[in-house]
C-alpha cells in the first residue's frame, strides 16, 4: 500500500510496493504551476542501488526520462514505474495543498452569545451613566491609572463599526506604557474584530482579501515596524480603501494588469516615541500622551507587586473583559446625526483645525453610537433611513474627554518639551528665582546632556526663555520669558467650551431644533416626515 511519510518536511519518504522514493529537500509551497523535486529511487531494502534525479513532475519530457532511466537501473517495467510516479505526484499535490491550508491564518469565529450573556450586555448598555460604568469596568479589567486615556481609546476602538471610524496614536517616551495601554484596552474588543501587527512588508496591505479588513481594529505595536506601509495606512484612514495595479503573466506567458482592491473602513491604533516623524499619520489620529508622573509609576509598581504575590484575582479581571467583549458584540451599525454640530468650535490656537474639528465631531458621534440602546430611534419616511441623535451630554462628554488632546493640538511645544518646561517653572518657583544655569537643571532633573540641549534650544527658539549672560565655556544663564502661557491656553479653551454648551442649552430650551438638510444646517421646526420608533 502506498504511503507518504511527512515527519520531516525536508526529507519526505514515499513507499509504494517495492519502490522506496525519498524527496530530498521537500517541495516548495509557492508556484502551484510547477512541482520541482529532487528524487532518490531505490528498491525497498536495497539502498545500495539508487537512482537520483532532479526534475519538474509537471514537465512531461522530464518525467518520461525519469521513468525510463529509473526502470532500467532498478530493473522494473516502465508501466509500473509510471504508475508509481503518477501516484507520487498526486500524494505530493495533496501534501502541498494541506500545508498551504495549515499556513492560512485562522480567522476567529464570531461568538454566539447565550441568552444570559445577551441580557447582561443589554442591561450594561442600558445602564444610567454608561460612560462612568464603562470607566469602572476598564479599571477592574486590570488597567491601572490612565482613566481618561483608556476611555478615549475604548471609544475610538468602538468606532471601528461605524462608516467613518476614528484612529488613535499613543505617544510617549520609551517605558511610559504606550503599548501596555493599547494592549489592555484592545483586550476588551472581540477577537474576531481585531488584527495585531508587529511588522509589515511594503505591499502587505494590498494582499489582504477584498473585505478581510472591513470594520477591523488594526493594532500596530510600534510604528517603526510599519514604516514601509505608512502610505497605504494613511489611505486606509482617509479614503477607507486602497488599490494597486500590478503586472502578471497569464498561463500563456502574456502580460496583463490586475488591480488589487482592499476595502475598509478600519480603525488604526499605533504607538511611537517619535510624533514628528509620523506627523502625516498623527494628523489623522486622536493623540494620547502617556501619564509619566511619579504617582502613576508608584501605582503600576504596586500592581506589579500584588500580581507577583498572587493578590490579584486574574479570573475576575478576565470575566470583566469577557463581559465588555459581549457588550461590543451587541453594538449594531446605525447612523448618528448631531443636531448641535454647527455650534461646535475649536480654540483659534489649534493647529490644523480642519482635521481636529472632524475628530471632535466623529468622537461626539461615537459617544452617541455607544449609547444606541438608550436613544430614540428615528426614521425618515421618505428615505427609510433610521438614525439616532446626539444629546447635549454627548457634546459635553466629548469636550471633557478630549480637553487635553485639544489643548496639545493648540500648543506649539511638543509634549516632551512642554513637560520639561512646566517642571522647570515649578522648580524655579520653589527656588524663588527666575534664572537658572543648564548645569544645575541637568543634575536636578537627571537629564542627558543631549535631551537638555534639545529642550533649551527649542524653548529659546520659540521665545519661552532667553539667555541673560554667559558663554559656552563657563555656561549660560537663562531666564523664563513666559510663565502663564499654558494657563492662558487652558483658560481660553475652558471659556470657549462653557460658551458653546450654554448656547446649545439655550437652543435646546427653545421650541425649534437644529436639523441638517442637504448638508446645510438650519434651525427648523420638527419635520412631519419623521416618525419616532422606540428601540427594541
Amino acid at each position: 500500500m502506498a504511503k507518504l511519510i511527512t515527519d520531516n518536511p525536508e526529507l519526505l519518504i514515499y513507499i509504494d510496493g517495492k519502490i522506496h522514493i525519498t524527496v530530498l529537500g521537500g517541495i516548495k509551497l509557492t508556484g502551484l504551476d510547477r512541482l520541482k523535486v529532487t528524487l532518490k529511487l531505490s528498491l525497498t531494502g536495497k539502498s545500495n542501488t539508487a537512482y537520483r534525479h532532479n526534475l519538474d513532475l509537471y514537465n512531461g519530457i522530464q518525467t518520461e526520462a525519469l521513468i525510463e532511466k529509473a526502470s532500467e537501473m532498478l530493473d522494473i517495467s516502465t508501466s509500473e514505474t509510471s504508475q508509481i510516479i503518477s501516484r507520487l505526484t498526486t500524494e505530493l499535490e495533496n501534501y502541498r495543498a494541506q500545508r498551504l491550508e495549515e499556513m492560512k491564518p485562522k480567522q476567529p469565529e464570531k461568538r454566539e452569545l447565550s441568552e444570559t450573556e445577551r441580557k447582561q450586555a443589554i442591561n450594561f448598555l442600558k445602564s444610567p451613566n454608561l460612560l462612568q460604568r464603562t470607566k469602572e469596568a476598564i479599571k477592574l479589567s486590570g488597567l491601572i491609572g490612565e482613566e481618561t486615556n483608556s476611555m478615549i481609546a475604548y471609544l475610538t476602538y468602538t468606532s471601528r463599526k461605524r462608516h467613518v471610524p476614528l484612529h488613535l496614536m499613543c505617544l510617549g517616551a520609551s517605558g511610559t506604557g504606550k503599548t501596555w495601554l493599547q494592549e489592555k484596552v484592545s483586550e476588551l474588543m472581540p477577537e474576531e474584530d481585531k488584527l495585531e501587527i508587529t511588522t509589515l512588508s511594503s505591499n502587505a496591505f494590498y494582499y489582504f482579501g477584498r473585505e478581510e479588513l472591513k470594520h477591523k481594529l488594526l493594532l500596530i505595536e510600534d510604528l517603526d515596524g510599519a514604516e514601509s506601509v505608512l502610505y497605504p495606512l494613511r489611505e486606509l484612514q482617509s479614503k477607507r480603501k486602497i488599490s494597486k495595479t500590478v503586472t502578471l503573466k497569464d498561463n500563456k506567458g502574456n502580460l496583463k494588469t490586475v488591480t488589487l482592491n482592499v476595502e475598509g473602513p478600519v480603525c488604526v491604533s499605533g504607538c511611537t516615541t517619535r510624533e514628528q516623524l509620523y506627523e502625516d499619520n498623527a494628523n489623522r489620529c486622536i493623540l494620547l500622551y502617556m501619564d509619566n508622573s511619579t504617582e502613576q509609576d508608584k501605582n503600576i509598581m504596586d500592581y506589579q507587586r500584588k500580581l507577583s504575590a498572587g493578590q490579584i484575582d486574574q479570573a475576575e479581571e478576565q470575566q470583566i473583559r469577557n463581559q465588555i467583549k459581549n457588550v461590543q458584540r451587541l453594538l449594531k451599525p446605525i447612523t448618528v446625526k448631531n443636531p448641535y454640530a454647527t455650534y461646535l468650535q475649536l480654540p483659534e490656537a489649534v493647529f490644523k483645525p480642519r482635521r481636529t474639528m472632524l475628530l471632535l465631531l466623529l468622537f461626539t458621534e461615537t459617544i452617541t453610537y455607544y449609547h444606541q440602546y438608550q436613544r430614540t430611534l428615528k426614521t425618515d419616511t421618505d428615505t427609510g433611513e433610521q438614525y439616532i441623535e446626539s444629546t447635549i451630554d454627548d457634546v459635553e462628554n466629548a469636550f471633557t474627554l478630549l480637553e487635553n488632546t485639544i489643548l496639545k493640538k493648540s500648543d506649539e511645544l511638543n509634549d516632551a518639551c512642554r513637560s520639561f518646561f512646566e517642571k522647570l517653572k515649578r522648580y524655579l518657583k520653589e527656588q524663588d528665582t527666575e534664572a537658572f544655569y543648564a548645569k544645575e537643571v541637568r543634575s536636578t532633573f537627571r537629564l542627558s546632556p543631549s535631551s537638555l540641549k534639545r529642550y533649551l534650544f527649542e524653548l529659546e527658539r520659540m521665545g519661552y526663555i532667553k539667555i541673560v549672560r554667559g558663554n559656552r565655556y563657563k555656561g549660560f544663564e537663562y531666564k523664563i520669558n513666559s510663565w502663564n502661557d499654558l494657563e492662558s491656553l487652558q483658560k481660553d479653551s475652558q471659556n470657549m467650551v462653557k460658551t458653546i454648551l450654554e448656547n446649545i442649552k439655550n437652543v435646546a430650551r427653545s421650541p425649534t431644533v437644529v436639523q441638517s438638510t442637504n448638508g446645510l444646517h438650519n434651525r427648523q421646526k420638527i419635520s412631519k416626515k419623521e416618525v419616532v420608533v422606540q428601540p427594541k
